[in-house]
């Protein structure tokens, strides 16, 4: 290995810290607001826009593994956020909504999360914001085609409308 490898420039590893800072900023809001985690969070924004899913469909597309969106999901249920119903086209699967608390929550919540989003996108100019975003999808892109990492939702993708 290198001398001159340094983790504080490592793509992987500045992603994720830059990453997981955004997220605790956000879960402070909705945290003190609410109670919720990183991924109660994400497993309301999915429901808002996709309705009635599964488990499976949710770990899909918020980027979970299953057993965290399984817990979420039972916290949620047990606060009245989200409520469990036997599918429709198979009995053994269990169809996922939000309730009109659920609803109520994030109403109170994407106000606040969509202002913390504007607040650290306040210091790139428009050409920034655009630039930064071609690249993260070239990146997906690039992940995407590699094959060993499951895809996951981009925002041209993405059905969490939040």
């Amino acid at each position: 290995m290198s001398q001159s490898f340094r983790l504080s420039s490592f793509l992987p590893y500045r992603l994720s810290v830059l990453s997981d800072r955004v997220s605790r900023r956000l879960s402070v809001a909705y945290g003190r607001s609410h109670g919720l985690s990183v991924a109660e969070w994400r497993v309301l924004v999915h429901l808002r826009a996709a309705g009635q899913v599964s488990v499976r469909d949710i770990e899909t597309c918020v980027n979970l593994e299953k057993s965290r969106v399984s817990r979420a999901v039972a916290r949620l249920q047990s606060a009245g956020l989200v409520k469990k119903a036997v599918g429709q086209g198979d009995g053994r699967l269990v169809a996922i909504s939000l309730t009109q608390e659920g609803g109520t929550a994030l109403d109170d919540i994407l106000p606040v999360v969509l202002g913390i989003e504007a607040e650290l996108l306040s210091d790139l100019t428009a050409q920034e914001r655009e630039v930064f975003s071609r690249v993260i999808e070239k990146l997906h892109v690039a992940l995407d085609q590699e094959g060993d990492v499951k895809p996951v939702p981009t925002p041209a993708q993405d059905t969490t409308d939040a």
